[in-house]
Formats: structure tokens, sequence, C-alpha cells
């Protein structure tokens, strides 16, 4: 069984991994898509879902985990 603890350390290390990917690929994918934005909107951005994508991994772990130990 995973603790609350290792559960957000696991969401966050995972997340931490795709955040350079993102921030690299949203200053690419932007301008290809014609939309002007400035190096600190694309931060904004990038750290907006990637806390989203903490919260949501975090989540996901503590809901499967309890079905797996309700089992």
């Amino acid at each position: 069984m995973q603790t609350k603890k290792n559960s957000l350390i696991e969401a966050v290390t995972n997340t931490a991994v795709g955040f350079g990917i993102s921030l690299v690929s949203i200053f690419i994918i932007l301008p290809l898509l014609g939309i002007e934005s400035t190096p600190t909107k694309n931060v904004t951005i990038t750290v907006y879902f990637t806390v989203i994508s903490i919260v949501r991994s975090y989540v996901l772990r503590r809901i499967f985990n309890k079905k797996t130990n309700n089992s």
C-alpha cells in the first residue's frame, strides 16, 4: 500500500519530468499556431497545467490505491 505522502511525491516527480518538455513545447507550439505570447505568459501557462497535473495524478492514485485495498 502506498501512503498519501508517497502518492504526492510520485505525482510531483512524474509531473516534474514533464514540466521541462511542456515548457519547451509551448515556446514551439504557440508560434506555430500563430499565437503571440511572452516568456512570462508561457511559463504561467506551463505552471498552471503542471499544478492541474499534480492534483489529477494524486487524486487518481488515491482512488486506485483505495480500490486496490478494498478488493
